[in-house]
């Protein structure tokens, strides 16, 4: 059998980290973060329809500050999957296939998602009397 001192496939310590690698892999992990939120989603609906008992827990939950830090987390998972989402269905158009072009939509997806969640926040508590 031979020795062979060579890795057998590319590993993530042979590439170094680049803003297009992170957002494909962050795309992907908000996908989930969405896919579990809508769990949640489903039961306030659910508490919404069963009265107002059931309704005053789940806002009792969501207003908990672990409820607000899921809320705002899911928040920006939402933002950054939808900012996201339209870059890639540019490139499924066929522009913005050069580098730079890859670097700065990426970076416009991580720096957009942030202000997009910003904004959301700032107009909800702003109109429910929260700030």
């Amino acid at each position: 059998m031979a020795n062979r001192e060579r890795p057998l496939s590319p590993h993530l310590q042979v590439y170094a980290w680049q803003i297009q690698m992170v957002t494909s892999i962050v795309h992907r992990t908000t996908g989930c973060i969405l896919s579990v939120g809508a769990l949640l989603i489903a039961w306030g609906l659910v508490a919404l329809a069963a009265g107002p008992e059931a309704w005053a827990q789940f806002t009792a939950c969501a207003r908990s500050p672990l409820g607000f830090l899921i809320l705002f987390g899911w928040t920006w998972a939402f933002a950054f999957h939808l900012i996201n989402g339209i870059r890639h269905l540019v490139q499924d158009a066929g522009f913005a296939y050069k580098i730079q072009s890859f670097v700065r939509n990426s970076w416009v997806s991580v720096i957009g998602s942030l202000v997009l969640t910003a904004l959301i926040w700032i107009v909800a508590m702003m109109s429910r009397g929260g700030a």
